[in-house]
């Protein structure tokens, strides 16, 4: 399972036991948010893209949303969101569980601009019922994203 991945991901930083398991779904902004009882903007959120031959994970706080215009004007591409099939065999997690943590070789991740705006965040683990709260310097160093990019907007 991913869980087990990205558990023995984050052993070799000594953090497997920061990460939370809930008896319900954490699939879904909200419901992380109910679990994690925070607002949903806190939510980390990995949103999955192909960009030509390429898998792109961009982490983007929970109320965000992509903006078209600065996607293209980043990646020379409009946003073509994987499918749910192409998830886990070109990521390695499934749907509800997509996170930066223990992919698969050659995926690219990138922090979204609209997370900074918080001390700490909570992406999934892996499965659709676990989370991590890492504060931002943190997300960054584990995510090992290649870059911050500002590619969503936020609600008015």
């Amino acid at each position: 399972m991913a869980i087990d991945v990205v558990k023995k991901y984050f052993s070799q930083y000594g953090l497997e036991d920061k990460i939370q398991e809930f008896d319900v779904s954490s699939a879904t902004v909200e419901l992380a948010a109910q679990a994690l009882q925070c607002e949903g903007a806190r939510i980390a959120k990995t949103l999955s893209f192909k960009v030509d031959e390429r898998v792109v994970l961009i982490v983007a706080a929970g109320d965000a949303k992509v903006n078209n215009a600065k996607y293209k004007l980043k990646f020379g591409k409009k946003a073509k969101m994987l499918a749910h099939d192409e998830l886990e065999p070109l990521v390695g997690h499934a749907v509800g569980g997509v996170c930066p943590f223990g992919v698969k070789e050659g995926v690219e991740v990138y922090l979204d601009e609209s997370l900074k705006r918080f001390k700490t965040v909570f992406p999934a683990c892996g499965s659709a019922n676990s989370a991590i709260e890492l504060t931002i310097p943190e997300l960054e160093q584990y995510s090992k994203s290649l870059n911050w990019i500002d590619v969503c907007k936020l609600p008015e």
